[in-house]
Formats: C-alpha cells, sequence, structure tokens
C-alpha cells in the first residue's frame, strides 16, 4: 500500500503541540494593520487552539 499523503494546506495552518493539542493562528492580522488597535494586533498575534468540533478533521488532514 502507498503512504498517506499530508495535506499541504493544512501543514501550513495548524501544528501539534508536544502535549498532541492543535494550535492555529488567528485571522486579521495580515494588512489593514493601520485602523487596528495595538491590543487588537497583539491578541491576534497569540495561537489559539483548534475548536473541539474541528480536531477530528485537522488531525485527519495531518495525518495523526
Amino acid at each position: 500500500m502507498p503512504k498517506n499523503k499530508t495535506h499541504s494546506g493544512a501543514k501550513k495552518r495548524f501544528r501539534v503541540t508536544g502535549s498532541g493539542k492543535l494550535m492555529r493562528e488567528r485571522a486579521g492580522k495580515r494588512h489593514l494593520l493601520e485602523v487596528k488597535s495595538s491590543r487588537r494586533k497583539r491578541r491576534l498575534s497569540k495561537d489559539q487552539v483548534v475548536a473541539p468540533a474541528d480536531t477530528r478533521q485537522v488531525k485527519r488532514l495531518l495525518g495523526r
């Protein structure tokens, strides 16, 4: 049997921590940053844990 391939888009967007949690970046930090407050930009910088409803799908895409 051939090996399963990791989804290329998913591996760029998600990462797995040492404890096995799935992390993602927050949306909204790419452009139009001049109008956003420093506080908002700082909050958007932090990684977020993937929602429980999405973890099964993301794990499948990452081949875990």
